[in-house]
């Protein structure tokens, strides 16, 4: 069986050059990008549609790699895709919609809270400092969501202000997630 193609989901704004989730989708051959028109005014539905038009129309699975808002867009996508062929998701950092710090520009997301189980294993990557979102919110959108959580502590957003370079913990989580999937996947970051 191929292995899957990597799809990079961004959050507002999206992720500077040396954020650790460009880095990694530089570092992986043939990964995707999902753009959008607007990284400031967000609809839910235009982006869903905008991830609906960058996915291939083949069956060739996909491995999400979501950070921030995009692991929201992640969760609204497959909770209306649930036949989509979906290796895994690797979500790190979802927001909270109703917390104080969530931009007013971003629109139609659902409170994890309104949540049910994700079709496809999902690992979420939390932080116990990050000011979008409390570690209790992370839990609460891992449960709902039937996910594995992982709280790596004082690491902020886990963004480009957080110092990770390429992120090398995350690497290592991320290889032992996909290596538990069933058919367990290759990860490209190797064995290290």
């Amino acid at each position: 069986m191929r292995e899957p193609r990597f799809v990079f989901l961004a959050g507002v704004g999206d992720s500077e050059p040396n954020h650790w989730q460009r880095r990694w989708y530089r570092a992986i051959p043939g990964a995707l990008w999902v753009e959008h028109d607007d990284w400031e005014c967000i609809s839910r539905d235009r982006w869903i549609q905008e991830l609906d038009a960058a996915l291939p129309t083949s069956t060739t699975r996909s491995f999400i790699v979501g950070h921030s808002l995009g692991c929201l867009l992640a969760a609204e996508w497959l909770r209306e895709r649930p036949a989509a062929a979906v290796a895994g998701a690797f979500l790190v950092a979802p927001p909270d919609v109703r917390g104080p710090h969530f931009p007013q520009t971003v629109v139609g997301f659902r409170p994890v809270d309104e949540a049910s189980p994700l079709p496809c294993p999902t690992l979420v990557v939390a932080s116990t400092t990050d000011h979008y979102a409390t570690i209790e919110h992370a839990r609460t959108a891992a449960a709902q969501w039937g996910a594995e959580m992982v709280d790596v502590g004082d690491r902020g957003h886990i963004n480009l202000a957080s110092g990770l370079g390429d992120w090398g913990e995350g690497q290592a989580l991320m290889r032992g997630f996909m290596r538990s999937l069933q058919p367990a996947c290759a990860c490209p970051f190797g064995r290290a």
